[in-house]
């Protein structure tokens, strides 16, 4: 499968994302919570580097960056009503928001199948983590641990943003 995310969408987005989502990754592991700043700079980041590729480099149209915009709004009303449900949490539907400019429209199908994979990947991971006594001794103030059935989402949306942002570049080298 191609990707739509083009290389100089991804090299220009990676290395101030990818901060975040492990920002974000941690912090939900901690404190099962995704912080409202951290959603305030990945969209900060869009915003910014948007009219970079727009004005500055020229490799989108302003239809282009408004769209992707479009997107943000579109899952962050799909993410309230996903929480009202009470199937996600809040921070959860939030940081989903400000993720999706980032995705390129073709890239859709393909992102949600990423994080699947990234989120069955994430659970397993955490969960098989969590058995090992040195790691909990270590880490033994995640509040995630200790949650029962709810998991720290934020770990396996972070994690599949980098890995798409990564792939982007690797089609380029």
């Amino acid at each position: 499968m191609t990707l739509s995310l083009t290389f100089t969408e991804a090299l220009w987005f990676l290395p101030l994302v990818l901060p975040i989502c492990i920002w974000v990754a941690l912090s939900d592991l901690r404190e099962m919570r995704i912080p409202n700043v951290a959603v305030l700079a990945l969209t900060g980041v869009f915003l910014a580097l948007g009219l970079v590729l727009v004005f500055g480099l020229g490799a989108w149209t302003l239809e282009t960056y408004l769209w992707r915009l479009a997107a943000l709004g579109i899952v962050l009303v799909i993410g309230f009503v996903i929480t009202s449900l009470g199937l996600v949490g809040a921070g959860d539907a939030k940081f989903a928001a400000a993720m999706a400019p980032f995705v390129a429209p073709g890239d859709g199908l393909f992102f949600l199948m990423l994080f699947a994979l990234v989120l069955i990947g994430s659970w397993l991971t955490h969960r098989t983590a969590g058995r090992v006594p040195a790691l909990r001794r270590a880490t033994a103030d995640w509040a995630s641990w200790d949650q029962g059935k709810l998991f720290p989402m934020g770990v396996a949306l972070a994690g599949a943003l980098a890995i798409y942002l990564a792939l982007g570049i690797s089609t380029g080298i």
